[in-house]
């Protein structure tokens, strides 16, 4: 070319305009991830330098931090808000990624993280991921993992213990037929609220009852098919007890339609505390995770290892509590 290329050169040669060329280079919002890598790869091969891309290029950094969700439900929504807060006085940006687990619900997490790491972000969290055994050019942090070996760092809840006192609190109020609607299989929080809720009967000499356990999958319909037929039996549960606030809120609709009071004729208990749990009709009683705080912990373990250090803890675990509500009273 005989001079140096210009911002002028790269957006000809990709086919955008500069101020496109700009967001692209200064990870800024606004522009197709397609858009940012064709933008990035024609900085390459022209050899286009401004002084953030010469900078970034040589260091290899970007100065944003990836959040790779399913889907901006109320539970990735509120993580986001802890690793926004948390990120307010770093030198970090955050992008938030959905990827379309809809279309390939095996590898999308693979697809996100292979376009995002090395150009885009210097380090990305997962939220409920469906894999945990997947490699990147940056560190990883994974919060409310897959079932499989968790060779990424993580931070959850204590699904186990969370679930145990959200079915202890049913057992004192008087309730022995208690219902469970689970979660997603495939979550490791799913198979904890799971075992906890059953180590509660168990230890209250409870005798578990299969028949009364549905798997809500976390989908709203099928959250009210299972429901429907849980509650539509002649020796319906006297309280049900769902993995997520969702599913919880999900099963008052049933019940509902039913023609069954709740808390009189049906007692009903969630999990996460979602902004929408105490603002429901009636106010959801429910087992309280820190959401945010899982977000703002994500972040400090993937600061530590983008700076090269080793955390003392890998694998962190925050305590929940019960929150009781109008959901819940003694059976009729």
């Amino acid at each position: 070319m005989g001079r140096r290329p210009t911002i002028n050169d790269v957006a000809a040669a990709a086919g955008v305009s500069v101020a496109t060329v700009s967001k692209a280079v200064n990870g800024r919002y606004g522009v197709a991830i397609e858009t940012v890598e064709r933008v990035l790869s024609v900085v390459q091969e022209l050899g286009y330098e401004s002084s953030l891309v010469a900078s970034s290029m040589r260091a290899r950094k970007t100065g944003v931090i990836g959040v790779l969700v399913a889907d901006f439900e109320p539970f990735s929504a509120e993580v986001l808000k802890g690793v926004a807060a948390a990120l307010q006085d770093s030198r970090y940006d955050l992008l938030a990624y959905s990827g379309s687990r809809q279309a390939s619900p095996e590898g999308w997490e693979r697809r996100s993280l292979s376009r995002l790491s090395g150009t885009l972000i210097d380090g990305a969290i997962m939220v409920t991921p469906t894999v945990v055994n997947v490699s990147a050019e940056v560190p990883i942090v994974a919060i409310d993992p897959h079932t499989g070996r968790a060779d990424l760092p993580t931070v959850e809840s204590d699904s186990f213990g969370g679930a145990r006192h959200a079915t202890e609190y049913l057992i004192e109020l008087g309730h022995r037929r208690i219902g469970f609607v689970a979660g997603r299989p495939d979550l490791r929080s799913s198979i904890l609220r799971d075992a906890g809720y059953r180590r509660a009967l168990e230890a209250a000499g409870v005798p578990f009852d299969p028949s009364l356990v549905a798997v809500g999958r976390y989908e709203h319909d099928t959250v009210r098919e299972v429901a429907h037929r849980l509650l539509s039996r002649p020796d319906r549960p006297t309280a049900v007890f769902a993995a997520n606030d969702l599913s919880a809120i999900a099963v008052i609709e049933v019940a509902t339609e039913l023609g069954l009071a709740v808390p009189r004729d049906l007692s009903v208990v969630g999990f996460d505390d979602v902004p929408d749990a105490s603002q429901s009709s009636p106010a959801l009683t429910t087992v309280h995770q820190p959401m945010q705080r899982l977000g703002a912990e994500a972040v400090k373990l993937l600061t530590a290892l983008m700076n090269g250090e080793t955390p003392e803890r890998t694998h962190l675990g925050l305590p929940t509590r019960l929150v009781p509500r109008a959901t819940t009273a003694p059976p009729a």
